[in-house]
C-alpha cells in the first residue's frame, strides 16, 4: 500500500508521514526510497540517534499508527473499512486524534471501528457510537449513544462520551450492571413482556 502511494500519490504519502511524525515522540522523519529490485524501503529516524533504522525494527505503536494513517488517508478506499481495537499499542492521549482521523475518512468510505477504549470514544459524538450487548437469550442488541437518556444533556454540560461510558451512564453494554441478579431479572421481565405484546 505504501509503495502504491509512493508511486501514484506521493503527496498523500508525504501527508501520512508528516502526521506520523507529529504523533510519535522523538520521531524526526520517515524516509522512503525504492530499492534496485523495485521494492520500497522505509527507514525511521529517531532522536537522538544518528542513523535511521528499518521500519520493521520500529515499535509496535509506530507501525500501528502508520498502518492506520495509511488506511485512513487512502485516496481510493474500498467501500467498507474495518478497524478492530485501534487502542492496542497506542498511547491513550493520541486516541481522540485518531478518532478525528476516522471521522474524516468516513466522508469517503463506510468505516466500522470496534473499541473498548473510553479515550477513543472521547473523540466521538453520540451519533457516531453504537453500543452492543447480548440479551438473556444471547441475541446481540445495539443502541446508539445519542438515543440513550441523558447522554446529550451531560455532553452539553461538558462531559466526555467515553467518561460517561465507564461511569455507567450507558443504558446497555455494562458487564458489571448486566451481570447483577437484579439486572438479569429485569431483562428477563422485559423480554417476556415484549413476547406477550408480539403474540397479541
Amino acid at each position: 500500500m505504501i509503495q502504491y502511494l509512493k508511486e501514484q500519490h506521493p503527496d498523500r504519502l508525504e501527508e501520512i508521514l508528516a502526521t506520523l511524525s507529529q504523533r510519535v515522540p522523538r520521531l524526526e522523519r520517515v524516509d522512503s526510497e525504492f530499492m534496485p529490485d523495485g521494492r520500497l524501503l522505509l527507514e525511521i529516524k529517531d532522536a537522538p540517534f544518528d542513523k535511521p533504522i528499518l521500519a520493521k525494527f520500529a515499535s509496535d505503536g509506530t507501525l500501528k499508527m502508520l498502518s492506520y494513517l495509511t488506511v485512513l488517508y487512502d485516496p481510493n478506499p474500498p467501500q467498507l473499512v474495518g478497524i478492530e481495537e485501534p487502542e492496542n499499542h497506542l498511547h491513550p492521549r493520541i486516541l481522540p486524534e485518531l478518532a478525528e482521523e476516522c471521522r474524516n475518512a468516513s466522508s469517503r468510505t463506510q468505516l466500522l471501528v470496534t473499541t473498548h477504549s473510553p479515550f477513543f470514544v472521547n473523540g466521538l459524538l453520540p451519533e457516531e457510537v453504537w453500543v452492543l450487548s447480548r440479551d438473556e437469550k444471547g441475541y446481540t442488541r445495539a443502541k446508539r449513544a445519542a438515543d440513550m437518556r441523558g447522554i446529550k444533556d451531560f455532553m452539553d454540560e461538558g462531559a466526555k462520551l467515553g467518561h460517561l461510558w465507564v461511569e455507567g451512564f450507558f443504558e446497555i453494554g455494562d458487564p458489571i450492571l448486566e451481570s447483577s441478579p437484579s439486572s438479569r431479572s429485569s431483562a428477563s421481565s422485559d423480554s417476556t413482556e415484549t413476547e406477550k405484546k408480539a403474540a397479541e
